[in-house]
């Protein structure tokens, strides 16, 4: 009993520790006390590899080598989703994380729905028009790698016919990546508030628009690198200087009350007589912590769609405080465009449950020296023309000190995870990983987030002929 009040006792302490917080104030004496025991090494790689999944392009003729991703959730059932996939009809590929809030259904919806709508944009006119001729679907113009489930046939028609609205309304409009990609975060999102006032029956329709969703989304075609954001996930690049350094570039803002444009943004949007209540105690109407997002339409439909179909259905509690001049919420995507040179060696798009723990450059870092050490694992390869011994010597000793660094992980994603849950300045401590482990799923959330996170690999010879 008294080891039971102990625990508690810490647990109450630790309660009031934030996000941003997590990391710093990690106890080791307190997760003694807290965690009744430790996972072994082998249960940790299990939970950690469980989500694992990789994908190599085998042509050569391709701006990617391949991409790595994985998965841990915290929620349950997880709230964060991912989704990859590569152009039918051209050399190009796009993919995206989607972090959920409020339930996981929005998130599982637009994981699914916006890459098609950005393909459906992003081809040339003349073979939209064709696949339209021949009745072409949502899932005309993509090829995923990781996602083998569709929605169910009465929630499937109704999307598709939102669908095919959308891609007659734009036949004939040239766009340019920019504008396709816009119209296609606006798009989904205004088809998704009147499937929900269209279909209100229907509580699977609903429960998307009463939750929510933050995205991050990449295209890659050739040297074109494009991020499209909203919401609080982050796209980071890394590369290597001219003295083989790795370096960071964001290209994605986070759209949350640290970014002070975006707050002016909002507040400009509204009555001066607002500004103490459209944001207060960091978040949106005190709620919200995301200031751009898909769906939560509670934040975005009139009072009056809110008393009709919200209010009278779900109750009181579910019209936000101060709730006077909506719309307070947008899908609204910034967008980030880079082109990519032979210096540029991967994309890492992650949800904020990793960002929590890994600030950009240690996320660069990590995945750069992993991608080193890996190295010394393929087969040896001696250089081209004649190799003496004493160089065979050379190479064979570096190949034997790199072995020393051999990582735990072949794939990069859960190399970052691992390194969230348990880096120290000491290297990885294993009780460290295991307390976030082992934490009861009612207080779970309270020390870390679902943590969702793809790397992709660029092809620096390929990039290289194209420059």
């Amino acid at each position: 009993m008294l080891a039971f009040q102990l625990r508690n006792a810490i647990y109450n302490i630790r309660f009031t520790t934030s996000a941003a917080h997590r990391q710093q104030n990690f106890s080791l004496t307190s997760t003694r006390w807290i965690s009744s025991f430790q996972l072994t090494p082998y249960d940790v790689n299990m939970i950690l590899r469980e989500n694992e999944f990789s994908h190599i392009f085998t042509d050569g003729e391709n701006t990617l080598l391949g991409y790595e991703s994985n998965q841990l959730a915290s929620n349950k059932p997880v709230e964060d989703s991912r989704t990859e996939a590569s152009f039918i009809h051209k050399n190009a590929f796009i993919c995206g994380i989607f972090d959920g809030h409020a339930g996981s259904a929005c998130s599982q919806v637009i994981s699914k729905r916006l890459l098609r709508y950005i393909a459906a944009g992003l081809v040339d006119r003349k073979t939209l028009r064709e696949e339209i001729a021949k009745g072409c679907t949502s899932q005309s113009f993509l090829k995923c790698h990781n996602d083998s489930e569709d929605f169910v046939k009465e929630i499937q028609k109704i999307y598709e016919e939102s669908f095919s609205r959308y891609v007659n309304d734009i036949a004939n409009t040239e766009m340019t990546p920019e504008e396709a990609m816009d119209k296609a975060c606006l798009q989904l999102d205004s088809d998704m508030s009147d499937e929900a006032l269209k279909h209100s029956d229907l509580r699977t329709i609903m429960a998307v628009a009463m939750s929510g969703a933050v995205a991050c989304v990449a295209h890659i075609e050739g040297r074109d690198l494009s991020v499209v954001s909203t919401g609080d996930c982050a796209a980071v690049l890394g590369y290597q200087n001219d003295t083989g350094q790795w370096m960071s570039k964001k290209l994605s803002y986070e759209h949350n009350t640290d970014n002070v444009a975006e707050v002016k943004r909002i507040l400009s949007e509204h009555p001066p007589q607002e500004a103490d209540t459209v944001i207060r105690n960091d978040r949106l109407l005190s709620q919200l912590a995301p200031l751009r997002a898909f769906g939560d339409f509670r934040y975005k439909w009139s009072n009056e769609i809110m008393e009709k179909y919200v209010v009278s259905n779900y109750g009181e509690n579910y019209m936000p405080p101060n709730y006077y001049t909506p719309p307070y919420l947008t899908a609204m995507p910034d967008i980030i465009q880079h082109q990519l040179t032979a210096d540029d060696k991967f994309l890492v798009i992650a949800s904020d449950g990793l960002w929590d723990f890994l600030s950009p450059n240690e996320v660069i870092t990590l995945v750069g020296e992993h991608l080193s050490s890996k190295k010394f694992l393929d087969p040896l390869k001696l250089p081209d023309g004649d190799v003496t011994l004493g160089q065979i010597s050379a190479i064979l000793a570096k190949r034997k000190a790199g072995r020393q660094k051999k990582p735990l992980d072949q794939n990069s994603a859960t190399h970052l995870i691992r390194h969230a849950l348990g880096g120290t300045d000491y290297g990885i401590e294993h009780s460290k990983i295991s307390y976030y482990l082992t934490l009861p799923q009612d207080v779970v959330r309270l020390y870390r987030d679902d943590i969702t996170v793809t790397v992709i690999y660029f092809n620096s010879d390929y990039i290289k002929q194209l420059s």
